[in-house]
């Protein structure tokens, strides 16, 4: 959907492939768990930047006018040009090196690890927005964007995140909606592998 991101590769290789300045988030460390509610690494057109996952909607309202009430931890690709809850947010890229979901019952859940097969990072779209919080402090939000899965996820979720070439990214970050829709698609069959995500070996190249 995703449920938890990791991002284990050193900085410097995800700036070079990005072409980015790891200045601003140089002292990120290898983490194999990453939820909702935490920082994460981003990419914007300003550069690399952390920004904690999921969106705040303070002043937000959904189509009745009715304040939306839940944290806005992933956004529909279906509608996230359309719901006055996404209205004036902005967009960027998180890059990870994968993300896990779950299948299972309450007590056996089985966690799986979805990569790529052939690079080292995957890049999901993503929706932006800034939360004024109490005390003046600006924090800066993201909140990834969802579509129908590809073939290779579809068994442990019914929703995927949208993945974007690494040419796609700046169309994502300034194009206009027109320009961003066909964008939003499950990533091609027989790309990503799916493992059990206790039989990954995180010291591995």
């Amino acid at each position: 959907m995703p449920g938890r991101f990791f991002l284990t590769s050193p900085i410097a290789e995800l700036a070079a492939t990005l072409g980015a300045d790891p200045s601003t988030v140089a002292d990120e460390s290898p983490r194999s768990n990453i939820a909702p509610g935490q920082e994460i690494v981003t990419l914007d057109g300003d550069g690399l930047a952390r920004r904690r996952w999921g969106i705040i909607p303070v002043g937000r309202v959904n189509a009745r006018g009715r304040p939306v009430m839940e944290t806005i931890v992933n956004a529909r690709s279906e509608t996230v040009f359309d719901k006055t809850a996404f209205e004036g947010t902005g967009r960027a890229v998180v890059p990870v090196n994968g993300w896990y979901e779950w299948t299972g019952e309450k007590r056996r859940k089985t966690a799986w690890a979805i990569r790529s097969k052939s690079d080292p990072f995957l890049f999901f779209a993503a929706i932006t927005d800034t939360w004024s919080a109490p005390g003046g402090q600006q924090v800066m939000q993201v909140a990834p964007v969802t579509c129908e899965p590809s073939a290779d996820v579809r068994d442990i979720h019914h929703r995927m995140g949208v993945l974007l070439r690494v040419a796609d990214i700046p169309t994502w970050l300034s194009g206009s909606p027109e320009e961003v829709r066909p964008l939003m698609r499950p990533w091609p069959d027989g790309t990503l592998r799916v493992d059990a995500a206790d039989d990954v070996d995180w010291n591995a190249p």
